[in-house]
């Protein structure tokens, strides 16, 4: 074989190698989802704060900036923003670490107005963390999305990546 056609088939052979390689890893999350998950959870009972986004209080947006702060991943201070973060994910396949996006609480007004992050894996029931300022759950704390108000305030699910 030529010089020529070794180079040739080498560098074939390292551009298959890295599409190869790249096609298995680009949709991994660039964080640890159960690291994620376990951080954001130690907040649980932390009070809801309008504008917060500290350990002393936090508003929805504020909590999941806070918790992707964390991780080196930077987001938004402010719900409605996030809509255009990351990739757009179909509710049968959200799992850890995605976030959940929800009108406010006004249902015919078609913005988002509140955000948590999804603590379930493919398959299970949907589960998800945020700080909420509903008088019945005051701050940060886990919903069961199907057996809430939820679902008809649903507007998107986002994966970071």
């Amino acid at each position: 074989m030529s010089k020529g056609k070794q180079i040739f088939f080498l560098l074939t052979f390292f551009i298959f190698l890295s599409t190869a390689v790249f096609s298995q890893t680009k949709d991994k999350l660039s964080f640890p989802p159960d690291s994620l998950v376990s951080y954001a959870k130690s907040f649980i009972g932390i009070p809801y704060k309008w504008g917060g986004s500290s350990s002393s209080g936090f508003d929805c947006s504020g909590f999941v900036s806070f918790v992707f702060r964390h991780f080196e991943i930077t987001t938004p201070h402010g719900a409605r923003d996030y809509y255009k973060l990351g990739k757009s994910i179909s509710i049968d396949s959200c799992q850890k670490g995605d976030i959940i996006l929800f009108t406010g609480t006004n249902y015919s007004r078609k913005s988002v107005g509140h955000v948590g992050i999804i603590i379930s894996n493919p398959g299970e029931p949907v589960f998800f963390i945020h700080s909420s300022s509903s008088k019945n759950h005051w701050g940060v704390t886990i919903t069961d999305y199907e057996n809430s108000a939820y679902p008809k305030r649903f507007m998107g699910i986002r994966r970071m990546q």
